[in-house]
């Protein structure tokens, strides 16, 4: 690997507001401590939580970075103390509380893992954040299993993409909302039995209908608002929903009688603020479930657009537009080695 310099270009939020206050600035490159690896980073995803946290409701989780960006991918630059599994050179993406919008990214080893054979650092790096939150909340929290049927509200999000594709190659049935014809198609394109334009259509009867009135035993929720109770109506009994946004507010009326009389469950998490060891966990069943799925190509990361670090504004704008279909990335430096 090349020396390491003192310093790194990283995107700042000066104050809180739109996509201008993303300012590249110069940063000190981390330290690894005991347990660290530091990644020279090549690729790094955009997500939601990145907006929220430029818009100022989000803030960073105690002792991690202020800086944006939540998963990257590049190669180990240094190593702490007692790191077991990875040395200098090693292709790894990772999953960070903060700090991926930079050049240079430390992060504890448990929470990296090896880049599959064939992968690029742009795929890579659309990874971490996306598959822990799917692998986590549709099949740990909601208890997906082969033949039940999974409700994905915004189909063609970063999340949308990935949580078709694992349901399908784990055996489920898949139904999706998205709000246009383009957005349809590409749903049934991945591998979704059934895509519902919620401009035009209601997705409580097209959801009953595509299951012959049982409804969806999981339902994975990033919309919230009158979403909770439509949701509650298109479950399945014994249904499953599982909250990880709330795009439309968190802030409902909702008769909680459906939730009695079908044994509902109305669960949520949030990633970011949980301890490493808790992602550590996350990271081991992916690399046992999920990647000789990658490594085979048949599950993979749907990249919409890229854009140079120093232009994370305009990711954050092409993000913002909704129109986007899979995974936003910034580059840096080449970005494409793999």
């Amino acid at each position: 690997m090349d020396v390491i310099p003192a310093t790194m270009t990283a995107i700042a939020i000066d104050e809180p507001g739109g996509p201008d206050v993303l300012k590249p600035v110069e940063r000190p490159v981390p330290h690894p401590f005991e347990g660290e690896i530091l990644i020279a980073v090549e690729a790094a995803g955009v997500n939601r939580p990145d907006i929220l946290q430029r818009m100022g409701g989000y803030p960073p989780p105690k002792g991690a970075s202020d800086l944006p960006g939540l998963e990257v991918a590049g190669h180990v630059a240094a190593i702490g103390r007692n790191v077991m599994r990875y040395k200098v050179g090693d292709a790894v993406m990772a999953l960070v509380a903060g700090g991926g919008y930079a050049e240079y990214v430390a992060v504890h080893e448990t929470n990296a893992l090896p880049v599959p054979e064939g992968l690029s650092m742009i795929e890579a790096a659309a990874i971490p954040e996306t598959f822990f939150t799917v692998w986590s909340n549709v099949f740990e929290r909601g208890g997906l299993k082969a033949g039940e049927t999974l409700l994905v509200h915004g189909g063609t999000s970063g999340i949308g993409t990935v949580a078709i594709q694992l349901a399908k190659a784990f055996g489920a049935r898949v139904i999706t909302t998205v709000g246009s014809a383009e957005k349809c198609a590409a749903c049934l394109s991945l591998g979704a039995d059934r895509a519902i334009n919620y401009q035009k259509e209601d997705f409580v009867v097209e959801t009953k209908a595509a299951t012959d009135g049982h409804g969806a035993d999981v339902i994975l929720d990033m919309v919230g608002g009158d979403y909770i109770e439509r949701n509650y109506e298109a479950a399945a009994p014994d249904g499953r929903i599982v909250q990880i946004a709330f795009l439309n507010g968190s802030s409902a009326e909702v008769d909680f009688r459906r939730l009695m009389m079908k044994r509902l469950t109305h669960t949520g998490s949030t990633l970011r603020p949980r301890p490493v060891a808790f992602k550590a966990g996350i990271a081991r069943a992916l690399e046992e479930h999920v990647w000789p799925l990658l490594a085979a190509r048949r599950v993979l990361p749907q990249i919409d657009q890229t854009f140079p670090l120093r232009d994370a504004a305009g990711a954050h704008r092409r993000m913002e537009s909704s129109a986007h279909i899979g995974k936003i990335v910034l580059t840096v430096g080449s970005g494409t080695k793999g």
